[in-house]
């Protein structure tokens, strides 16, 4: 009677390569391994660049919306020039807070409107200025009352740009800062400042003279998202 000669443990370990060596079955998944980060990444980096081309547009929309609806404010009157109070302000801004609602566009940004007018002399001047959100944020094109005397102050926005208001007339100048926050892990554009103006020219016959009082004041010494009470 004879026996078959028990296999070494080399002899195992060589038939154990040869079947490894033709084993094809696990190749996708080894390849998809390495490519799913890289795949999954660049995916990721559209999606950032996406969001952050879609913020430059809303906050672009938000100041364009405020300077016009400010241009537009103040009591029915045809018989007297327009009186603009505290509250239309207000008012304006909580539109600003409904057009950037999905962006948080207070708690992390800042709005601020301000009225451009001429002066005694002639000269340009910021005649009142409001302001609203929680982002520590002044005016870099001048402060209220920047301009009351004299033609030194040269108007609002930049350089290449300047706005100025004409004799007898306002300009609603806007400007909108916000602190881009990245919803992804990928957060190459993260805590970027975005900053847009607008400007509009009031649309009415309007007492320059003041802003009325009468309803919330929206300081712009105030660092909040909460509506002015």
């Amino acid at each position: 009677m004879s026996s078959a000669n028990p296999v070494s443990l080399p002899g195992k370990l060589a038939r154990f390569a040869r079947r490894l060596r033709g084993d094809c079955s696990g190749l996708a998944l080894i390849e998809f391994a390495f490519a799913a980060p890289l795949v999954l990444g660049m995916g990721m980096l559209g999606t950032e660049t996406a969001y952050m081309v879609i913020t430059h547009l809303q906050v672009s929309q938000i100041a364009m919306q405020v300077a016009d609806n400010a241009s537009r404010v103040g009591e029915q009157d045809v018989l007297t020039a327009r009186k603009v109070y505290e509250r239309d302000i207000a008012e304006t801004l909580i539109g600003a807070e409904k057009l950037g609602a999905t962006m948080d566009i207070f708690e992390q940004g800042r709005v601020i409107v301000s009225s451009l007018q001429q002066n005694a002399q002639g000269g340009q001047w910021i005649a009142w200025q409001r302001c609203r959100g929680a982002k520590r944020y002044d005016s870099t094109h001048g402060l209220q009352g920047a301009g009351a005397t004299g033609t030194s102050f040269p108007g609002m926005g930049s350089a290449s740009n300047r706005i100025t208001a004409s004799s007898g007339t306002a300009v609603m100048f806007v400007e909108v800062a916000y602190d881009y926050r990245s919803p992804t892990p990928i957060s190459i554009f993260d805590s970027q400042e975005i900053v847009y103006t607008a400007a509009f020219n009031v649309r009415d016959n309007r007492d320059l003279t003041r802003l009325y009082s009468g309803g919330p004041v929206a300081s712009c010494s105030t660092y909040s998202a909460a509506r002015p009470t």
